[in-house]
């Protein structure tokens, strides 16, 4: 095991290297100047797109499963999970406060990623065998790029089929598993057989069921957790200048050891803050394209500017409470780590019921992570495999969740770390081969009205 660890460990230090964190906020720096900071402007526009969108269409034009609603609630699902509390914690125990202002600057550079990946999900997206509209970034790699580059959109869907039980079960069941056993005594094994229960039963139905799910627990679980982190940084508000300052000057400045806080040099603030941000926000990964390609429209531009919500909301808003709130407590420099230390943090602010309230949000945020990410991996199988492949990758999906509540927590955190990077290198590819493509749909929608008109499904 230690031979595997160490091999993986080398191939994440290359695929995590600067040339990685260059080509993912490069990206987005690149999309985001080319539709002239849109993203930023247009963000009042995306939120009230996502309101009048929360139904299914009724115009025959408008071809997909789920509604736009419901297609962002199913991309936050798979998003909002346990990168926002125990991917920040470890993002500023490794790289210091500091790694919370590198993994902003993803965001806001990830907004128009994301925007991106939704309109060419859309824009190049077909029909299974089933009738179900299928896209992401192996389709319009293989649609938009030509089949000279098939083989890259295939890459993208067997890493994405692979990565989908790291990142997306089981470091969501191990994380879980972990907070319940040290709240509430649960054995992990009992956590691991509940939560493959509870899944299970939700897959059944497929992806309205899962748009369904995520649509009804998605908002509730995500402003519930938005109420409790205000109150804890009233709680902490003397505290909060003094946060800031150390988040801006932990960013570019390297600092020594301080109490637990084992120090890091500016590097180590941006790697983390990228890699932990990325893993939150997937913003460049181009998983979240695969659930926007579901949605009831006509409009590829249209569902761009509501999937780019997805990462200001778990970004900007959602990290930023847990970040916020770990700096503020002064816990940071204590050597403790992921969700316990999110849980610590809470738990001085709110004695007795802190440490409860990490538990129950990181319990329902893993849950709707992996119904999310199983969409994602699902189709990435029937992308290389074909519909028939559905059903076994099901089985296997549900049991890897027992066995991932079980496993060594540092070990999947590094798989999938390192699968992420896998992941992203052809998606990042495509975005910047098809940007013409965004820039055209871009500027073709807004010359028509689309920015003032806000025609929605009704």
């Amino acid at each position: 095991m230690e031979a595997v660890t160490d091999f993986i460990s080398q191939i994440n230090s290359i695929v995590w290297g600067p040339i990685m964190l260059f080509l993912i906020l490069g990206t987005g720096l690149f999309l985001m100047i080319g539709l002239k900071l849109m993203p930023l402007l247009k963000l009042g526009t995306g939120f009230r797109l996502l309101w009048r969108g929360r139904r299914s269409s009724c115009d025959e034009k408008d071809e997909g499963q789920i509604s736009p609603f419901q297609a962002l609630m199913t991309a936050l699902s798979a998003t909002v999970g346990t990168g926002n509390i125990a991917g920040v914690a470890t993002a500023v125990f490794l790289g210091g406060p500091g790694a919370l202002f590198w993994m902003w600057c993803t965001a806001l550079v990830g907004m128009a990623t994301k925007f991106a990946e939704a309109v060419l999900a859309v824009k190049y997206r077909e029909e299974d065998d089933n009738g179900n509209h299928v896209g992401g970034p192996m389709y319009y790699i293989r649609n938009g790029l030509g089949p000279k580059w098939a083989w890259l959109g295939m890459l993208f869907a067997i890493f994405a089929s692979i990565a989908a039980f790291g990142i997306g079960n089981t470091v969501q069941a191990n994380s879980v598993a972990d907070v319940l056993k040290s709240n509430f005594g649960i054995p992990e094994l009992a956590t691991g057989v509940g939560m493959m229960v509870l899944v299970a039963a939700v897959l059944l139905g497929g992806i309205k069921r899962i748009g369904a799910v995520a649509g009804a627990l998605v908002p509730f679980m995500a402003v519930a957790y938005l109420v409790v982190g205000l109150v804890v940084l009233g709680i902490n508000a003397e505290q909060l200048p003094a946060a800031l300052e150390l988040v801006f000057t932990y960013a570019f400045t390297e600092h020594a050891a301080e109490g637990g806080f084992a120090g890091a040099a500016v590097w180590m603030a941006i790697r983390f803050g990228v890699a932990r941000g990325v893993f939150s926000n997937e913003a460049g990964l181009g998983s979240a394209a695969i659930a926007h390609a579901s949605s009831q429209t006509s409009d590829p531009v249209r569902q761009g500017l509501i999937a780019m919500l997805g990462t200001f909301i778990d970004t900007i808003v959602i990290c930023s409470i847990t970040g916020l709130t770990i700096i503020t407590s002064g816990l940071w420099a204590s050597g403790q780590s992921g969700a316990e230390l999110t849980s610590a943090a809470f738990a001085q602010a709110l004695p007795g019921v802190g440490n409860y309230v990490i538990a129950i949000a990181l319990s329902v945020f893993a849950f709707t992570t992996i119904l999310g990410w199983s969409l994602y991996g699902e189709r990435s199988v029937v992308y290389i495999l074909g519909v028939k492949a559905i059903m076994p990758y099901r089985v296997l999906w549900v049991l890897a969740i027992p066995a991932g509540a079980m496993l060594s927590l540092d070990f999947i955190w590094l798989v999938a770390d390192t699968l992420n990077a896998m992941m992203a290198l052809p998606n990042l590819m495509a975005l910047i081969l098809l940007s013409p493509v965004v820039f055209r749909l871009s500027r073709e929608y807004f010359k028509k009205g689309g920015g003032q008109s806000l025609t929605m499904d009704k």
